[in-house]
Formats: structure tokens, sequence, C-alpha cells
């Protein structure tokens, strides 16, 4: 089931606010391409996902955002650009152990991210395209 939220409750607000000042941020903010006040998410996170979430939240959210819907600090992951078709599994693991040069948005370079072991990379990027798939991203 998805829903379409259009507006963060307190709870959401708080948790993206914590996320941002972690990376410096004051907060959600529209990326190129990707509406600032529609944030599409499933009611719930399939189990096969739930450990891909949480390991997702500690280490990308602060800058990825909450359900990789980006933030003033990173790009959104629920996006075309970073459909399995234009960036594929392996980009996601080479973006955590080597950074990422700024290529598609305004936000600057990714630092690596040491010590994520390529187990936990894969459940995050399980989690990143459950979250495309639900976007309707293919």
């Amino acid at each position: 089931m998805t829903t379409r939220v259009t507006r963060y409750g307190a709870h959401a607000l708080a948790a993206a606010f914590v996320a941002a000042s972690a990376c410096g941020g004051s907060g959600h903010a529209a990326a190129d391409g990707f509406p600032a006040d529609t944030l599409w998410m499933s009611a719930a996170v399939p189990v096969e996902h739930v450990e891909g979430a949480r390991l997702f939240d500690e280490h990308c959210g602060a800058c990825h955002g909450r359900a990789a819907s980006g933030t003033d600090r990173g790009p959104p992951l629920v996006h075309a650009f970073y459909a399995p078709g234009h960036h594929a599994d392996a980009a996601f693991h080479l973006a955590v152990a080597r950074g990422v040069r700024a290529h598609h948005w305004r936000f600057g370079d990714m630092a690596p991210i040491p010590g994520l072991p390529g187990s936990d990379v894969e459940r995050i990027v399980g989690y990143v395209r459950w979250l495309q798939r639900e976007a309707g991203i293919r």
C-alpha cells in the first residue's frame, strides 16, 4: 500500500531536522526536479528491507534524507537519476567505497563511508531500490 504524504507530521519533521542537523543542514529542501512537499512512501517497510532501512538511516539518511528523499546536503536517491538503468547497484557500492565527485547535483562531492561492509551496502541498495519501485521508478 502506498501513501502520499504532502506535509510532514511533527515526528517526521523532528526526524528530518535531526538528520539534516547531522550534516549541518537546516532541513528537507527540494532537490533539482524533486518536489519538497511530496514524498511517496510505503505504509510499512517489508521485512526483507527493514535492516537496509535501519542501515540507511544510520549511514545515509543525514544527507540523503528520510526515505531517501534528499535534503539540502544531499540528493534524493528516489529519483530517475538513480534508477537501475542509469546507476547500477555497483555505483552505490563504489560511492560508499570511494566517494563521488558531484556530477548531477549542486551538493558538492560525497566523501567515502569507511568501514561499511559490502553486505551492509547491499542491504541499503535493496532498500533504496524498493523505495524507487514504490515511487514508480524502474
